[in-house]
C-alpha cells in the first residue's frame, strides 16, 4: 500500500467515524428533546425506542464495522444470537415475576 492509499484510508475512516459521531450524538438529543417537549406517553415511547434502534444501527455500521458484507456477516450473526438469548433470558424473567407478583396480590 502506497502512502498516498494509505492517507485515503485513514481520511475515509476518519469521515465515518465523524459521521457516526454527529449521527450518534443527534440521535441522543432527538431522545432528549422528546422527553423534554412532553408528548404523551405512548408516543415518546415509541420515538424514544425508534431513536434506540437507529442508535444501535449507527454503533454497529460506523463503530463496530459491522455490516452486511460477506466478512463481516458471521460477526454480525453472533451479535444477533446473542442478543435473542439476551432478551428471551430478560423477558423471561420478567414475565415470571410478573406472575408471582399477581399470585401475591
Amino acid at each position: 500500500m502506497t502512502t498516498g492509499e494509505h492517507e485515503q484510508e485513514k481520511r475515509r475512516e476518519l469521515r465515518s467515524y465523524v459521521v457516526g459521531f454527529v449521527a450518534a450524538v443527534a440521535l441522543t438529543s432527538l431522545a432528549f428533546l422528546v422527553s423534554a417537549v412532553g408528548m404523551t406517553s405512548s408516543t415518546a415511547y415509541i420515538a424514544i425506542g425508534a431513536a434506540a434502534l437507529a442508535q444501535v444501527v449507527v454503533h454497529f455500521r460506523f463503530f463496530l464495522h459491522i455490516g452486511l458484507q460477506r466478512s463481516t456477516r458471521d460477526d454480525l450473526q453472533l451479535i444477533l444470537f446473542t442478543t435473542l438469548i439476551i432478551t428471551l433470558m430478560a423477558g423471561g424473567t420478567i414475565w415470571i415475576l410478573g406472575n408471582l407478583h399477581l399470585r401475591m396480590m
